[in-house]
């Protein structure tokens, strides 16, 4: 397969980095990733390479280091840049906000200061539904009010101005917000998945952590909200449909101008009990669970209006929440301890 270019991918330990270095490889792009580990794994790469041999190189470096991150840029040419790299739990980001602002907002000023340095303006940057808020109406469209319940929010939402102000200020610069749902699931072959390095803050890896015996049982967080069953409804896209809308998204960049949002999520709502549900299913056994009070930060609604992206990247979310909790549940039952 021919080449198409290098992209730096910052995060590529993560979940979501992981599995889209494997969708990049295959695609034909030479890949450098470049993590801290600090909620990650080095393990992950080593399987990326394993599912996807290629052109990968792999770096330990913190985003706010930029003596460190303009080296590992000097190394080589680099075509674009998908930026993965930030804390992400909404309860932890209430009870610690410095600690997102330092990791999230002050590293992107960083790499993106040495990414102007080198001309390098083609970024496709990791957002989030959370950009949303609350939402007054579902499904959300990329035109929707923007605000933020958490300070994990407010993070992705201050990113996404800084692009936007620099877009605006500084002609050549193309850039992607992918504003995506609630990924979960894992690779189908089930060798590298989430694996969050302290108690999960998701629904999904803690659902499938009860399954595999390393919890007791799954909290609800609220059981008593304007919904069906009284429980938080969510857009949940499988990890490899976002891994593809990345690899559709560097496509893309060639035919946008400044900056663009783009929503990436299925288009349809799932509540928490329904999730579990379906993840009781894949396991085959009931998953044990109690209702307790709603967690600060989380909204009671929010699902994707995906059109856009179908437009503008031709990509569009093809698997089901079944086929996300028989992944998952295919990584946590063969990984019961993550990479450790």
């Amino acid at each position: 397969m021919p080449s198409q270019g290098t992209v730096l991918v910052t995060g590529g330990a993560g979940f979501i980095g992981s599995h889209t270095c494997v969708a990049l490889l295959d695609a034909g792009w030479a890949v450098v990733v470049l993590d801290n580990l600090s909620n990650s794994s080095a393990v992950a790469v080593e399987r990326v390479e394993e599912l996807s041999p290629g052109d990968l190189t792999f770096h330990r470096v913190d985003l706010r280091d930029r003596a460190a991150v303009g080296a590992v840029v000097d190394e080589r040419p680099i075509d674009a840049v998908i930026h993965f790299a930030g804390l992400k739990a909404v309860g932890e980001s209430v009870v610690d906000p410095l600690r997102y602002y330092s990791n999230n907002v002050v590293a992107t000023v960083t790499l993106l200061e040495v990414l102007r340095e080198r001309e390098i303006r083609d970024v496709v940057f990791s957002s989030s539904c959370t950009v949303y808020g609350d939402p007054a109406n579902v499904p959300v469209a990329e035109s929707a009010p923007l605000s933020a319940a958490s300070p994990y929010g407010r993070s992705k939402l201050f990113i996404e101005e800084i692009f936007r102000d620099l877009a605006a200020a500084e002609p050549g610069w193309r850039v992607l917000l992918l504003r995506y749902f609630n990924p979960v699931g894992a690779h189908q072959s089930g060798r590298i998945g989430e694996d969050p390095h302290d108690v999960p803050n998701n629904l999904m890896p803690f659902v499938m952590q009860v399954a595999v015996g390393r919890r007791d049982r799954l909290t609800v967080f609220g059981g008593d909200y304007p919904t069906p069953d009284g429980t938080c409804i969510r857009d949940y896209i499988h990890v490899e449909d976002v891994a593809a809308g990345h690899v559709a998204a560097l496509d893309a960049l060639d035919r946008i101008e400044g900056c663009q949002a783009v929503n990436l999520g299925t288009g349809t709502g799932s509540s928490v009990l329904e999730v579990v549900q379906a993840a009781s299913k894949a396991v085959g056994a009931d998953i044990p669970f109690v209702i307790g009070a709603r967690r600060p930060g989380d909204v009671v609604a929010t699902w994707a209006d995906p059109s856009l992206a179908e437009e503008l990247l031709g990509w569009k979310a093809n698997r089901t929440l079944d086929d996300m909790c028989a992944d998952h549940w295919r990584w946590q039952s063969t990984n019961p301890d993550g990479y450790r």
